[in-house]
C-alpha cells in the first residue's frame, strides 16, 4: 500500500504570471509610499518568483527599499494597507511584514538602501536570471527540500549551501541565509 505523505513546502514550475502580480503590488505599494509622503528608492521584486524559469513557492516576494531614516514611515504605510508587522526576524536591517488576507502569498519587507540584505536579494536574483546553469541547479535543490523538508526552517537550511554558491557566484562569498 502506498502511503501518500502531502509535502511541507509547495515548489511549483515558474508562472509567467508572477512578474504581473508583483506590477500590482509595486503600484498599491508607489501609492501607499506617496500618500504618506514616504521618499521609495525602489520597490523590487526578489526571490525566485523574479527569476524567469525558476521553480518556486508560488509567494511573490518585495523589497520596498528606502533610506534607514524612512523606514518608519515606509512601515506605518504597510500597516495602513493592513499589514502587521513582524519585526527583523534575525536580518538586521530588513524588516517582515505578515500580509493582509487579500494579499495572500506574498511577503513585503521594508529594507534599507544600501544593506548587506538588499545587496544578497539583488544578487541572488540577478545571478539566477545571467546564469541557466545555476538556475538549474537551484531549482532541483528547491525541488528536493520542499519535497523532503518537515517546515520552512529545515526548507531554508536545505538550501543554504546552494545560495552560498549563488552569491559566491555575485561575488558576494558571506554567510547569510534569508532567502525562501
Amino acid at each position: 500500500m502506498n502511503v501518500y505523505i502531502p509535502t511541507v513546502i509547495e515548489v511549483v514550475e515558474y508562472d509567467p504570471e508572477w512578474p504581473d502580480g508583483f506590477e500590482g503590488l509595486r503600484g498599491e505599494y508607489a501609492a501607499a509610499m506617496a500618500a504618506a509622503a514616504v521618499p521609495v528608492v525602489a520597490i523590487e521584486h526578489v526571490g525566485s518568483t523574479s527569476v524567469p524559469g525558476l521553480a518556486a513557492k508560488p509567494v511573490i516576494d518585495c523589497d520596498i527599499v528606502v533610506e534607514e531614516h524612512d523606514v518608519a514611515g515606509a512601515s506605518a504605510a504597510l500597516v495602513g494597507l493592513g499589514f502587521q508587522p513582524d519585526g527583523d526576524l534575525g536580518i538586521p536591517m530588513r524588516w517582515a511584514f505578515k500580509e493582509p488576507a487579500r494579499l495572500a502569498r506574498t511577503n513585503t519587507y521594508v529594507i534599507v538602501a544600501g544593506s548587506l540584505s538588499l545587496r544578497n536579494h539583488l544578487a541572488v536574483r540577478d545571478t539566477l536570471r545571467a546564469s541557466p546553469v545555476l538556475r538549474q541547479q537551484y531549482a532541483a535543490v528547491k525541488r528536493r527540500a520542499g519535497a523532503t523538508a518537515a517546515d520552512i526552517d529545515e526548507y531554508i537550511q536545505a538550501k543554504n549551501d546552494m545560495v552560498q554558491r549563488i552569491l559566491a557566484a555575485a561575488g558576494l562569498n558571506l554567510r547569510h541565509s534569508d532567502y525562501e
